[in-house]
């Protein structure tokens, strides 16, 4: 069982280091791709490689299950990073990266609520939260003021408890017994299916010549390969093993990824307030992971 909990965290770990670099890749692709449409392609990219991958159907669903898979798509998938995407252009990124960090503090209370027997609080995640929260904002805000923008924090606001939604969805689904592979490719369907609608309104055009620009082409492969299907089956797996609320603290490193990366990558220099707020953050972590949830039995991969 310590392999898999093992097994668990390293997959946490591998999704959000990913995630936390899919920020250079959408700057790439917003010069000539609107968001909506790096929102469409990268997860029919993730769905298509799921169906290549594991191309049996997921049988036996009942309706209650079939619902549950559709209200993670629609918020997983859909609701989420529109309500990101729009919140970007109402607000600051630094706002929307410190507001999104609340999500594993929705995570907790959303299973507290409904999920009692799954996952149990503890003060230290309590403490954990806050010395992360402070981290964060460190980090987001180095030498400049937090500034207020009502309609998109709020958006982003709602985006964190969407997550949150997403995440109990995802335990619960976890809990049906089916192979994760399925179970994601059943959530991006709906994901997708719920996104149609919101296509032509957001200015969608198919536009396919745009990919034969490699560097287009290379970064929608890196978001769709990458961080949709293959970080949305580790990121579902260590919820799996984990739980909602240990797995969801790992977004605490995505501001300190972001700050590794543009350090690496695009040259930037680290702050002595970046510094201390990693710190922080990873103290954060490691406090709100310890003991507060029970572990369950799941079934994973492409076999049953």
């Amino acid at each position: 069982m310590e392999n898999k909990k093992s097994s668990g965290h390293f997959a946490a770990l591998f999704t959000i280091l990913i995630w936390g670099t899919t920020f250079i890749s959408t700057k790439i692709l917003l010069v000539a791709f609107r968001p909506v449409e790096i929102l469409f392609f990268r997860f029919v990219l993730g769905f298509l490689v799921l169906l290549i991958l594991c191309p049996r159907r997921l049988q036996g669903a009942s309706w209650k299950q079939e619902a549950t898979f559709m209200a993670a798509g629609l918020c997983g998938i859909c609701l989420y990073y529109l309500l990101e995407n729009i919140a970007l252009t109402y607000t600051t990124a630094s706002n929307v990266g410190v507001i999104l960090s609340l999500a594993p503090f929705f995570t907790a209370i959303l299973a507290h609520l409904f999920m009692k027997s799954e996952e149990m609080l503890r003060l230290n995640f309590f403490i954990g939260f806050a010395i992360a929260m402070v981290g964060i904002v460190l980090i987001s805000f180095p030498g400049s003021k937090l500034e207020l923008n009502p309609k998109g924090d709020l958006l982003a606001l709602i985006a964190a408890f969407v997550w949150a939604c997403y995440s109990i969805l995802t335990k619960k689904i976890s809990s049906y017994g089916y192979p994760v592979i399925l179970t994601t490719r059943r959530t991006f369907f709906y994901g997708l299916l719920f996104m149609m609608p919101t296509l032509f309104f957001f200015g969608f055009r198919l536009g396919l010549s745009r990919f034969t620009n490699i560097t287009y082409l290379f970064n929608i492969l890196y978001l769709g390969l990458g961080a949709s299907a293959l970080c949305f089956v580790t990121w579902n797996f260590a919820v799996n093993v984990l739980g909602a609320v240990k797995t969801s603290v790992y977004i605490y490193m995505v501001p300190v990824i972001t700050v590794v990366t543009s350090v690496a990558i695009l040259h930037e220099q680290i702050t002595l307030l970046s510094g201390v707020g990693t710190v922080l953050i990873w103290i954060g972590l490691f406090l709100s992971e310890s003991k507060i949830g029970r572990k369950g039995e799941n079934h994973h991969g492409c076999t049953e």
